[in-house]
């Protein structure tokens, strides 16, 4: 047990997508001295989002950034405190623990990690511009907006499988680009795909260029056994070849899967991990939903474990 310090946050928030700014109001709303450590670009990946249509609440859509600008005002609003940088250095093996920022050591009873999983992109000439404009990591996200078009998907996983059996529901094609002759996904998963009729395969193939200035008009591939390139007509390029959890400055100090935190749920705290007191929430630890409205779902359950943990220490 300790005294409550002035010095010493009751928790320290890292990171401001939907589970971190969610996290951030649960906490402020139960009378916890928070502090949101934003990161040098707040507002996750829903900032590079045009248009969000499936997060309830706003039955015309919401651009991204809108809806985090949103989720940001109501987490000042109940006096939640923001540090627009990114964490350079953890120390969980002490109690309370600490958080530098820089040189900065900022100090927390509670620890809620929102740090967010990054997509891997290709690194094309025309991706970069057109993200959001056709080019997306999230079909789930985004498919609605291709109804009765033609998009290309790349990957050979179950994640790619998976987006593309998605898109084939509403899309008028899908093609699936993989550089190699066989997918890496399960056999149930490929045996879906093989299945669907709307949707054709490019074994041996990469995707070497996405044209178009304001939205895609076409995807450039390239047959990595004769070096013969062809365009195709299409909409939408999916990009669907893994995502990177941003959980670097963590590594050595929690238990960790593929980069991934481990939850540990333990004496009621669902979102646990392997130091005590110290949780996680969102893609940061989710492999396979990956989406906001989870996310600010994880955020929830983790302000309401510190919560419990911090009145649990203090009996």
């Amino acid at each position: 047990m300790f005294e409550r310090s002035m010095d010493a946050y009751d928790t320290i928030v890292i990171g401001s997508g939907p589970a971190g700014l969610t996290a951030a109001i649960y906490a402020t709303r139960a009378n916890l001295r928070t502090l949101v450590i934003a990161g040098a670009v707040p507002g996750g990946q829903l900032m590079i989002t045009t248009d969000v249509e499936n997060y309830p609440g706003f039955p015309h859509g919401i651009l991204g950034p809108e809806l985090m600008e949103l989720w940001r005002k109501q987490a000042e609003r109940f006096k939640a405190e923001f540090v627009d940088d990114n964490v350079t250095k953890v120390d969980f093996r002490s109690q309370p623990r600490t958080v530098w920022v820089g040189d900065t050591a900022y100090v927390g009873k509670t620890v809620i990690i929102a740090t967010g999983a990054n997509a891997k992109w290709l690194g094309l000439p025309g991706e970069e511009r057109l993200k959001g404009r056709g080019v997306s990591a999230c079909a789930t996200c985004d498919g609605m907006f291709f109804k009765s078009l033609d998009v290309v998907v790349v990957g050979g996983g179950d994640t790619a499988m998976e987006e593309s059996l998605f898109l084939a529901k509403m899309c008028k094609s899908v093609t699936i680009v993989h550089r190699r002759d066989a997918f890496r996904a399960s056999k149930i998963m490929q045996e879906r795909v093989f299945k669907t009729k709307n949707i054709q395969v490019m074994w041996d193939s990469e995707v070497v260029d996405v044209v178009g200035e304001s939205k895609v008009q076409a995807v450039k591939v390239r047959d990595l056994k004769t070096g013969k390139d062809r365009t195709l007509d299409v909409r939408g390029l999916f990009v669907a070849i893994g995502h990177t959890p941003a959980t670097d400055v963590f590594q050595g100090h929690l238990k960790m899967d593929r980069g991934y935190i481990v939850l540990q749920p333990r004496d009621e705290f669902e979102t646990a991990t392997s130091a005590d007191g110290v949780f996680a929430a969102g893609d940061v630890h989710d492999v396979h939903y990956r989406q906001a409205v989870t996310a600010a779902g994880f955020g929830c359950m983790a302000a309401l474990d510190a919560d419990r943990w911090l009145q649990k220490i203090a009996t």
